[in-house]
């Protein structure tokens, strides 16, 4: 997801967004670790969107 989209994004939203995507990336990492991951190129994917996320989050946070 782009940056523009989540500045976008009301606080809680963003929260909503940050936890989907942490409980992604865990399921994504089982998944690798048990060898049942199809697409490894979703992992860091995923990672990027997460720490975008979080930025924005802290973005925000500070700006209050």
């Amino acid at each position: 997801m782009k940056p523009e989209k989540l500045r976008q994004l009301t606080p809680e939203e963003l929260e909503a967004r940050v936890r989907e995507l942490r409980n992604q990336l865990f399921n994504l990492r089982i998944k690798h670790s048990t060898g049942q991951l199809e697409n490894a190129a979703n992992l860091p994917v995923t990672r990027r969107d997460l720490a975008r996320a979080l930025t924005v989050q802290n973005e925000k946070e500070r700006a209050e």
